[in-house]
């Protein structure tokens, strides 16, 4: 492989660089950057060019609404992409494209902990992608498409079709995946009518029931609108507010949300105002009850959470071991399934307390039961599901995060030295979450070359998982107390109280 590959797309030709034994190009447009007239807009088919265009850095971050710094802008060429492949002269390779959304406010393929050396090692083309996030991918304008950040994740596959083969990949073996929002955007993508026939799998990992209802998302864009001072909740209203003013106010805006517990209840327990919306039109309806009720069809799924999914977030904010009866009453009255899930929640744990029962609640109304019951759905529709449990705790801050929220992406991208896997894993990674690493990456790429994830199908009769932990095992689905809660409830989308 030469020193400096070159690979022609179908809109010019790009030059990455050899790294790790693989090639590696960044920075690849696959739209327009969304700044000016097509700042709300559907992403516009890119750009043609002439010559070789260097594709050796990632191109610019996209405003994220994010506590703290998130660095100076670096240009508005936001919509890019990046590929990671074995061998460009290869054909036929099996490629996964990762969508790195989190809390639909942030979208950075850049993160070392998507790094795709170990998995391009193992012969898979990976592709991450930039989209927008926050107000430019989700606020809800009147007189602008909804869900832009998803046309956009629409228009990165479809790019993927078109050019994938240049790299060495088959785009009839395409498998979609994200987690956390990332994982509602794959939820999403199943049940979309422009994505069908862009990928053959799917990865989800701790999917979220983030998702809005039209009237709740309108007063919500009203008053993020009327924060700015703008004189209406509209595409031609805020297309001249500097966009990274608008993701810092997005941020404040976020901070504040429980002074709308009132009117906007559940949306103000999960710290993000501007989700999805089911607009009926991009997004027809919420992936459950379109998956059950047979409005799309069933794929090859691989769909799992950790067992601890909230209390990355309890610690990160300091909350962890101050939760009250207080909070515990708001956490099942706004999350527990209407209209006895309160009352299910206290008898079927009769010995927790506030921390417990807060703690739970979260967990499964927000990550827990959206994912196992995407499994459930995407089997009545005809897939097949493999559904995991991550158990395992992670051994930094003395066990206190326990198998939390993220843990589960450094060990299946093999990146343990990662700065957020370190944070999770620690600096010397033990040899238990060594093997856990090769368990759930040997997972990933069985199941994006074969469509097989190594363990049992999940079946509702039988609810076979993967339970990971320091010995990992296929059990019956461990969150059965949980999953009797929420039966016959699927995650409905967020409306006004």
């Amino acid at each position: 492989m030469p020193e400096r590959p070159r690979v022609r797309t179908t809109e010019g030709v790009v030059q990455g660089r050899r790294r790790r034994g693989h090639a590696v190009f960044r920075g690849i447009p696959y739209a327009q950057p969304p700044v000016g007239a097509l700042r709300f807009a559907a992403p516009a088919p890119p750009h043609r060019w002439e010559g070789t265009r260097q594709a050796a850095e990632f191109g610019p971050a996209v405003p994220m609404s994010l506590p703290g710094d998130v660095g100076p802008p670096q240009g508005t060429d936001w919509l890019t992409l990046n590929v990671g492949t074995p061998d460009p002269g290869a054909a036929g390779l099996p490629v996964l494209v990762w969508i790195p959304v989190g809390g639909y406010i942030s979208a950075a393929s850049s993160d070392p902990m998507y790094d795709p050396a170990v998995l391009a090692e193992a012969g898979l083309v990976v592709v991450t992608v930039n989209c927008r996030v926050g107000a430019e991918g989700f606020a809800f304008l009147g007189d602008a498409p909804p869900n832009r950040g998803f046309l956009d994740q629409i228009a990165a596959l479809e790019w993927v079709q078109r050019n994938i083969a240049a790299f060495g990949g088959d785009p009839g073996q395409v498998t979609v995946a994200g987690q956390s929002a990332g994982a509602g955007s794959v939820a999403a993508l199943l049940t979309m009518k422009p994505a069908r026939g862009l990928f053959r799998r799917a990865i989800a990992h701790s999917v979220p029931g983030l998702y809005s209802t039209p009237a709740l998302a309108r007063q919500v864009t009203a008053a993020l609108a009327d924060r700015l001072g703008a004189a209406a909740p509209t595409a031609a209203a805020l297309r001249d507010i500097d966009p990274w003013h608008l993701a810092a106010e997005l941020t404040s805006f976020n901070a504040g949300l429980h002074a709308h517990r009132e009117s906007w209840g559940r949306l103000t327990e999960t710290g993000t105002a501007l989700c999805p919306v089911v607009d009926g039109e991009v997004l027809p309806e919420a992936p459950w009850p379109a998956l059950t009720g047979g409005r799309a069809s069933g794929t090859e799924l691989l769909v799992g959470h950790t067992r601890d999914e909230f209390r990355l977030f309890s610690v990160m904010s300091g909350r962890q071991g101050t939760f009250t009866e207080q909070d515990a009453r708001t956490a099942l009255e706004l999350l527990a399934p209407q209209p006895h899930g309160a009352e299910a929640y206290r008898a079927a744990f009769p010995q927790a307390g506030p921390e417990e029962l807060v703690e739970t609640v979260y967990s499964d109304a927000l990550f827990r039961m959206p994912s196992q019951k995407l499994a459930e759905a995407n089997a009545a529709a005809g897939g097949t599901s493999y559904l995991f449990e991550l158990r395992w705790t992670a051994p930094v801050l003395g066990g206190a995060l326990g198998a939390c929220h993220s843990l589960d992406v450094p060990l299946a991208f093999g990146t343990l030295d990662s700065p957020v896997g370190a944070q999770l894993i620690g600096d010397e990674p033990t040899p238990e979450a060594i093997a856990l690493a090769h368990e759930l990456k040997g997972a990933w790429i069985r199941f994006v070359t074969t469509g097989d994830a190594g363990w049992a199908t999940y079946r509702p009769d039988q609810q076979l998982t993967r339970v990971l932990d320091a010995e990992p095992e296929t059990l019956p689905y461990p969150e059965q107390a949980s999953r009797r809660i929420w039966e016959g409830h699927s995650p409905a989308p967020f409306d006004l109280s």
